[in-house]
């Protein structure tokens, strides 16, 4: 079946793969917005142990997203996992640090003669949330903005400067949507404790620290979008492969791809509609509104950094041709394939991932629940 499909139609393929595991990332990154919400949220000891366990509950569904993500990306488009990854080497052992120290800090928080003290690691928690949102958002944002690397004749890569990737975190537009995805991490992470957590005093906080939050998202992510819609773009000759500057060119993707820009649109209300009806009304269902929004907004922003002539890793050291795109940085067309058959299994993943959740949140977190003894506690 795959291996009748051409080689750019198999590029596609798996571009849309790499934008739905990023869009789900993205989402499932309501765990580190939380974990920024702690203390903020949790007054006593009692209510952030609840905080925290409804969190430790979903984590592993990030960080497994987040390998998933790196790993596809990589078995798909090797030149720029070989670009960014071996290049921007700084930013991506940040992010690696603070998830490895997420980890540590569910495995050892409520472990007997902790003599490092539960707030140690709870510290940990909030600097995972902190720079595993912002860092990743930062370098998300490259996919428009570009990074300052060459590729030779070889496809050998090179990053041009001596900071490897820190300096992106200066360019403005970057830090942008790096405060974006912090903001909407920190809402969803809020949207979220409504839902899973039975305590009056958490959701009412809950509520409240909503309108600190939703505003500075939306105000960021508009910041991004025009800025974004306003800017040139990287846009690649189909004939020849060459790159080349053109004005509005994301405005214009989203133009010429209609579907996209309803998807993307949808995406935007579904998130707007769930903070608004969780504000109104005090629901707990807001998450299942402003979740599928996040994922259809983001995978609507990927397909524009990639599809329709456009390069989705940008060169900005002097040589727009070093600009990565899915044609010149993907796999063969064997390696496409085989992964493709690998990719049915996708579904079937999801739906595990589906009931697992459901299972997990069968019945809203409690104080009983935490004191019975019966459960696994963090």
């Amino acid at each position: 079946m795959f291996e009748t499909l051409s080689h750019l139609a198999l590029q596609q393929y798996w571009w849309m793969i790499i934008s739905f595991l990023g869009s789900t990332l993205v989402f499932l990154m309501f765990v580190q917005g939380g974990q920024t919400l702690i203390y903020t949220i949790g007054k006593t000891d009692m209510e952030r142990t609840m905080i925290i366990n409804t969190l430790g509950r979903k984590w592993e569904f990030t960080f497994t997203t987040l390998v998933t993500f790196g790993g596809a990306f990589f078995a798909s488009f090797p030149l720029f996992y070989s670009t960014s990854f071996g290049g921007a080497y700084w930013v991506w052992m940040i992010i690696l640090i603070a998830f490895v120290i997420q980890a540590i800090a569910y495995e050892y928080r409520s472990r007997p003669n902790n003599f490092l003290g539960a707030r140690t690691y709870e510290t940990f928690l909030f600097i995972n949330g902190l720079i595993g949102t912002i860092f990743i958002g930062t370098a998300v944002a490259t996919f428009f903005t570009g990074s300052p690397f060459s590729v030779n004749m070889m496809n050998q890569s090179q990053w041009e400067t001596p900071w490897h990737g820190l300096e992106l975190a200066l360019n403005l537009h970057n830090l942008s949507l790096g405060l974006t995805v912090f903001f909407l991490a920190r809402t969803l992470g809020l949207l979220y404790f409504m839902n899973s957590v039975n305590d009056e005093a958490i959701a009412q906080r809950s509520k409240k620290q909503l309108w600190f939050n939703a505003i500075p998202f939306v105000f960021f992510f508009l910041v991004f979008v025009i800025w974004l819609m306003l800017r040139d773009g990287f846009a690649v000759n189909p004939e020849n492969g060459e790159v080349f500057m053109q004005p509005y060119k994301y405005f214009i993707n989203f133009i010429e791809m209609p579907v996209v820009l309803v998807i993307f649109l949808a995406g935007v209300v579904l998130v707007l509609a769930g903070i608004i009806i969780s504000i109104i009304k005090t629901t707990s269902n807001g998450i299942w509104m402003s979740g599928p929004g996040t994922v259809l907004t983001v995978f609507a922003l990927f397909l524009i950094a990639g599809f329709n002539n456009t390069s989705f890793y940008p060169s900005t050291y002097g040589d727009l041709q070093s600009s990565l795109t899915i044609q010149n940085a993907s796999s063969s067309h064997y390696t496409l394939t085989a992964m493709s058959y690998v990719s049915l299994l996708v579904p079937f993943v999801a739906a595990y991932i589906w009931y697992v959740w459901k299972a997990i949140n069968n019945k809203k977190i409690d104080k009983d629940e935490m004191t019975s003894g019966d459960t696994h506690v963090y």
